[in-house]
């Protein structure tokens, strides 16, 4: 069986000050561990809680030295973990927008996966924020992304993915027997609906579902939930961290998904197809 540990965060918009904070996180998770170690990162790990043009700021800033894909590749390769990074901005200088990007280091530090979020947040929510446009500054992405990690076939998403369901069936099609949501969830969404999306795509898709999330009050008032937890394939929580900085560990069985799968087939029964652009 393999490790898998999701690390919540209250990120500030501070590089130097959030890779001391994961850095810490990480020191302690593999002190007590030699066995294969996935570890996933909430979205925007690296940066938040500014202003949402200083991300595209940020991306700008980073394109040419690839300053944030470096520093955690060397965070990976020091703790000899498969580190899941949430999202970072990368630029696209075309559109002069960024994609916000999950991107995954093996234990030697080499990136092995990228995906850009698909579904972008512009709604409204009875916050103290109110309104929000993430395709402001964000280009959306397309396409579907599994990566094997330690003999276990990973699908990823970002945060607002959740919501649809679809884009974990496809993941489930392409073989994914874990789904990772890192997450920056709004404290109103969580409160309703963070707990019942995340066991309902876990008891769909029959996988574990791995969430990291933001938690707290940021520098810009944004107000995030936390909650971070992993689900075994049956929809029930196995660890769960509700508030502040910290992480939950879990090992991801097998031999749980193929016993819940031969017992209620529904990738065999299931008469619907659903198509998304552009698969990797």
């Amino acid at each position: 069986m393999v490790n898998i540990s999701a690390i919540q965060l209250t990120t500030a918009p501070d590089v130097a000050t959030n890779l001391t904070v994961i850095e810490q996180q990480l020191s302690t998770l593999t002190a007590s561990t030699n066995q294969q170690h996935i570890v996933v990162l909430p979205e925007c790990c690296l940066y938040f809680g500014g202003k949402d043009s200083q991300q595209l700021a940020l991306a700008r800033q980073t394109c040419n030295d690839d300053a944030l894909r470096v520093a955690l590749a060397t965070l990976a390769k020091k703790y000899g973990v498969c580190l899941i990074a949430g999202s970072v901005p990368l630029y696209q200088a075309k559109e002069d927008k960024f994609t916000n990007s999950c991107c995954v280091f093996n234990a030697a530090g080499d990136e092995v996966a990228q995906y850009d979020k698909l579904h972008l947040f512009d709604v409204e929510v009875q916050d103290s924020e109110k309104h929000y446009l993430e395709s402001k500054y964000t280009l959306a992405g397309n396409k579907v992304v599994t990566v094997d990690i330690a003999g276990i076939t990973v699908g990823l998403t970002i945060c607002y993915d959740l919501r649809f369901p679809e884009l974990f069936r496809q993941l489930r099609n392409k073989g994914a027997q874990v789904i990772t949501v890192p997450s920056a969830f709004t404290k109103v969404t969580g409160e309703a609906h963070w707990l019942a999306l995340l066991r309902a795509r876990a008891i769909e898709n029959q996988v574990y579902i791995v969430a990291a999330g933001q938690y707290g009050t940021h520098s810009n008032g944004r107000e995030t939930y936390g909650h971070s937890i992993i689900i075994d394939p049956w929809g029930e929580i196995i660890e769960q961290l509700p508030e502040g900085i910290g992480h939950i560990t879990a090992q991801i069985d097998t031999a749980k998904i193929t016993q819940v799968r031969k017992a209620i087939p529904v990738q065999t029964h299931n008469k619907f197809t659903t198509k998304l652009i552009n698969h990797e």
